[in-house]
């Protein structure tokens, strides 16, 4: 009798360890995809920074031109620039495709510098990369979802918190970013010198 026992509980243990290997692994794997989704999602976010200076120094060469959102713009790459974590970066994104929203509604407002040719190239490139950024962040949201789902849920809750496993937060578009720009701009009055 005690060897049955011991057969019962040593298939017990061996099961255990068997789920056990099999959530880790899961969840290792999914973790991975995580920071894949989010890596695919930094590398355009990049791509979207470093284009910033070039369309900056466009709108520059036109003087008087809404100085006030260049400075936001600025200063929103500049908080991008120093985010460290997913979550600030996440944040400082948010801050800088409002910003851009509001640089690239000064090209509406100014046909002579929405008819510059770079101004042009930067505006249809940084359209590119929005709608880049727009199909990664549901991608990456999905992965977000699944993962936050999988730590929550039994047996894998266990795991998870073994590994130290977080909710991870969802990429989500700003309430500033639902609202059109705004077109109006300090045009100079008519009659009045520019």
């Amino acid at each position: 009798m005690p060897s049955l026992f011991l057969i019962f509980v040593a298939v017990v243990l061996v099961g255990l360890t068997f789920v056990f290997l099999n959530v880790y692994n899961g969840l290792v794997a999914l973790r991975s995809q995580l920071e894949r989704a989010w890596s695919n999602i930094d590398v355009i976010l990049k791509q979207r920074f470093d284009e910033i200076p070039q369309l900056i120094q466009v709108i520059e060469q036109y003087a008087g031109y809404e100085a006030g959102v260049i400075s936001k713009l600025s200063e929103a790459r500049t908080r991008y620039g120093q985010a460290s974590s997913v979550a600030e970066k996440i944040k400082a994104s948010q801050e800088l495709s409002v910003a851009l929203s509001g640089v690239l509604a000064v090209g509406e407002a100014y046909p002579d510098l929405k008819a510059n040719v770079n101004f042009a190239q930067l505006q249809s490139r940084i359209s590119q990369l929005e709608s880049t950024i727009a199909d990664r962040r549901e991608s990456y949201n999905e992965t977000v979802a699944n993962f936050n789902t999988r730590i929550d849920q039994i047996p894998d809750v266990f795991v998870a918190r073994f590994l130290n496993y977080q909710r991870q937060e969802m990429f989500k578009v700003a309430e500033i970013e639902k609202q059109a720009p705004s077109l109006k701009m300090n045009l100079p009055k008519f009659g009045q010198g520019a």
